[in-house]
């Protein structure tokens, strides 16, 4: 359950809010969305939520033109498609409804910390710990335990646990960091961390804190194609999962954009469902491993077209009509008809709050040296959001000890060196 700050700006919510969301049984993001809904109406007189299977009502899910799940509505608004944490929610309602002074927000100082950790998956968790474990005064802020952790399904390779998934890890995790005594403050977005002094880290929550030290292990999330109509076409023919949206286009035709494991895996797994999945890849060859690959070759409705840059996404207003792809060979240009997008390409580091504070590649990952420090003193990062190759659970968790370990190191020396400043 929530803490006092989030309730706080549940209640803040103008009402009444009326919402319906329209899910599937095989959707592995439904069941948090609907979780959360659930339970910001205990604590907001105003607010209902009701959960509608698809399945019982294809006549409402025509008529909205719903192509993606979860589906929040208010009325035939669309305030949510797909997956989103209470974070993402409660700023998405607090931009449609509004908020009144009612919950009685206001800035909170929540006190200096020797280590903040912002990011609450393996790195960050891993770091959490390893901070508590050096008697450092630690807290961990995350918009969710687990981070994108959570929603993956089968883990078979973290070494001496031959199969586990995703949310067993996750409270897993939870479990271990409750071990020691760190201040936990999960559904919080930091909003900016300004260097001064250590740091000052301001949350979304309205409140702020002051770090010592600071490490970022925020990780990463689904990259997007950043082109017109994808954004406008999302949960309307635009998609990310194919495990979710994919009952939703039994027998229409569909493209997957992204060559690699997942690209391959997604048109797979799709191919089973819909009349034809076009896939799309930007290179002259698949990344995907071969045996994928092979499986590729094998579908009889599946199409390959390589060295293609997608261009724009179509529609007809309601929905997704087709996509406008360049040959990156020849320059040719055609427009493909089909009813559904999934986009398969890869990560994007979360490190947009503090591109403008440390360095950044060109990918947006943060610059980090062996032992994890960034190029601003007493702030460090860790995991998927840095240039560390191979986004790996088993690696982030060793990059957020390392992180932690150099944080409590660099302290001494400045101990030693400054006795007075720590």
């Amino acid at each position: 359950m929530p803490d006092e700050q989030i309730i706080s700006r549940i209640q803040a919510l103008r009402g009444p809010i009326d919402l319906r969301t329209y899910i599937s049984l095989s959707c592995e993001n439904c069941p948090d969305v609907v979780q959360s809904l659930n339970m910001m109406t205990i604590f907001h007189p105003e607010m209902t939520h009701t959960m509608i299977d698809g399945s019982f009502a294809q006549g409402q899910i025509e008529e909205l033109g719903i192509r993606g799940v979860p589906s929040v509505m208010a009325a035939d608004t669309l305030v949510s498609s797909g997956k989103a944490t209470l974070t993402d929610l409660l700023s998405k309602l607090e931009a449609e409804f509004g908020k009144s002074d009612v919950g009685g927000i206001l800035p909170k100082d929540l006190g200096r910390f020797d280590t903040v950790v912002i990011g609450g998956g393996p790195a960050g968790a891993s770091a959490a710990i390893y901070a508590a474990r050096k008697g450092l005064k630690t807290a961990i802020v995350a918009e969710q335990m687990g981070g994108q952790v959570k929603e993956t399904k089968g883990i078979e390779n973290l070494v001496s646990i031959p199969y586990t998934e995703g949310p067993e890890l996750t409270q897993k995790l939870a479990n271990h960091i409750s071990e020691y005594p760190v201040t936990v403050l999960e559904h919080r977005r930091v909003l900016e961390v300004a260097a001064s002094n250590g740091a000052r880290i301001s949350l979304d929550s309205g409140e702020f804190l002051s770090a010592d030290s600071t490490i970022i292990a925020t990780g990463a999330k689904w990259r997007e194609l950043n082109v017109p109509g994808e954004k406008e076409y999302l949960g309307s023919g635009v998609a990310y999962c194919p495990h979710c949206d994919g009952p939703l286009y039994r027998d229409k035709d569909v493209a997957v954009v992204g060559g690699g494991n997942s690209g391959v895996e997604a048109a797979l797994d799709l191919a089973g469902i819909v009349n034809s999945v076009t896939l799309f890849e930007f290179m002259p060859d698949l990344k995907a491993d071969q045996i994928l690959v092979e499986k590729l070759e094998r579908a009889k409705n599946i199409r390959v077209i390589k060295n293609a840059r997608v261009l724009e996404v179509q529609g007809n207003g309601k929905a997704v009509t087709g996509v406008l792809v360049e040959d990156r060979k020849g320059g040719e240009r055609e427009v493909v008809a089909l009813e559904g997008v999934f986009v398969q390409i890869g990560l994007s580091p979360n490190s947009g709050f503090v591109k403008d504070l440390v360095e950044v590649n060109s990918f947006g990952e943060i610059l980090v040296d062996e032992k994890g420090r960034t190029n601003v003193p007493l702030i460090y990062a860790a995991g998927d959001v840095t240039t560390v190759p191979f986004k790996q659970i088993i690696i982030s968790m060793g990059e957020g000890a390392k992180a932690a370990l150099t944080a409590f190191e660099d302290r001494l020396i400045r101990a030693v060196s400054t006795p007075d400043s720590v």
